[in-house]
Order: structure tokens, then sequence, then C-alpha cells
């Protein structure tokens, strides 16, 4: 799995607020707020899982897109798998134990699901949304295919809460999830890779093997022509050709979901799509 370091954490909104909520723990989880453009009664809800290392501050580009589209968004902060926690990691372990020892780590994601549940309070006490998805990228997607039923090898299972999940640069199996582990996945979802997105199991093409195994329905398949990993978090080389069609392909998505259909997406100069 490639690692989201600090340099992730650079790319902040500009109006957004961030506010803590309260885990069932006793903890804290941060949360980066951004408000619909346009007034409702209740706007939808769209949660935001960040990959490891990055935080609350991260995924600017798409959070604000999507609040500019209508919705209410709230990229939550993982305070356990952020970037200090990171850091001591990779001093103790060296980059490649301390990653893969942060991204099998069952407290890890039991932390996530936490944060993710005060999150969901949090929004509630504004409003009952009429529709509420998650999204993630990297370790914030393993999170977000654990929430939606994916069988993963740790132990730890999602309660399919939402009405819809994205994932930016899933996870193939091993060495979190088992084979076959998305066949339970019933809820519509949208995953996007590149063809530089390359992950612990190998290049690009292991990451769309979960899409490969999610039952038909309502599955999408993106694939960005020369995206890394970390375009997805709005930086490195390349980024303001990839996120453009990360925010049209998700806002289509998640704008046909919340419609109460399985959207009709649109291949654009650079994304192939596929879908089931």
């Amino acid at each position: 799995m490639a690692v989201l370091l600090l340099a992730l954490c650079v790319g902040t909104a500009g109006a957004a607020e961030t506010v803590e909520a309260s885990r069932a723990d006793g903890a804290r989880t941060p949360l980066r707020v951004y408000a619909p453009a346009r007034s409702a009664p209740c706007a939808p809800l769209a949660l935001f899982s960040p990959g490891l290392g990055a935080d609350e501050r991260s995924y600017a580009y798409l959070a604000q897109a999507l609040a500019d589209d209508g919705w209410r968004v709230v990229v939550m902060g993982h305070r356990e798998s952020g970037s200090k926690p990171l850091h001591e990691a990779l001093r103790e372990d060296g980059i490649k134990a301390g990653v893969r020892a942060m991204v099998t780590d069952p407290a890890l994601y039991r932390d996530r699901q936490l944060d993710v549940d005060a999150a969901l309070r949090w929004a509630r006490r504004i409003c009952a949304p009429p529709f509420v998805a998650l999204a993630g990228h990297s370790m914030g997607g393993v999170t977000t295919m654990i929430e939606a039923g994916a069988r993963d090898l740790l132990g730890v299972a999602g309660q399919d809460r939402f009405d819809a999940y994205v994932v930016l640069s899933p996870e193939g199996p091993q060495p979190v999830f088992a084979p076959h582990a998305w066949r339970g996945v019933r809820k519509p979802v949208l995953m996007l890779t590149g063809t530089r997105d390359a992950g612990v199991g190998g290049d690009w093409h292991w990451r769309t093997e979960a899409y490969a195994d999610l039952p038909p329905g309502c599955a999408w398949l993106g694939v960005i022509d020369g995206a890394s990993h970390f375009n997805f978090g709005g930086i490195g080389p390349g980024h303001a050709e990839v996120t453009p069609l990360v925010v049209a392909a998700t806002r289509d998505f998640l704008d046909g979901a919340r419609a109460g259909a399985c959207p009709a997406l649109h291949a654009a100069a650079g994304l192939r799509l596929q879908h089931k």
C-alpha cells in the first residue's frame, strides 16, 4: 500500500470549519465540515475517511466540490492512524514494516469505526439527512469497504449504515481482505484507481480485483490514465489533470444514487469506466 505522508495534509480548504465529536470510548474525533452551498431543510451527507498519515484537512478539493453540489461533507481525522503515529511507526520499523503493521492492525480499524460513529452522531444532531454516503482513500477505502460488508481478515465487522460507497485506490486481496471478500456488498459502489496507483499487491490491476468481485447491481470502476496514489489526495505531479476527473465521477455517481437510480456515468478523456 502506498503511504500518504504529511505532504497530503497541506492541501487545506477555505470555506470549512473544524469541530470535534465525542467517541463512545471518550476520545475526540476532529471533523472538517463543509457546509452545503445551497440552502435546504436538510442536505445529504457525505463522510470521508482519509488514508494513512492524512487528516481532516486533506482531500479539500473533493470535499469542497461536493459541498458546492449541495452536500454536507465531513472529513474525519483518524488520530490513531494519522501523521504522528505513522512517523513513529516509520522510525521504529522502517517504511515497509511500519506501514504494513499499521494497515493490518485491527485496533486501528476499530478506532476508525468509532470515528465514523462519532461523525454520524454529530451530523444527525443538525438534521436527519435524507441520504448518507461514505467515501475513503487507501486505508480510508479499506475502512469504507469494511463498513459496506467486505469480509476482512482482521475480525472487524462493519454495519452497512450508508446508502452508497465511494473508494479511491481500493485494496485487492491480501493483506487485509480475504479472496472474494466483496461478494456481500449490496449497496451502490464506485471505485476509482489509476494506472500509476500501485499497492502492496502489485500494480493497479491488483486494485481492480475488488471491483471484479462485487456482485452485479450498481457497481462502477473508473481507471484514470497516469493517475498515481498521491494524485487522489490532490497532490503530486499530474494531480491537476486527475482531480477534476475524480470530482466529476464522484459527484455524478452520488447524485445519481441519491436520486434513487443507479447512475449512468460517462467516460471522459483519460477516464475509462466499467459497470455491472
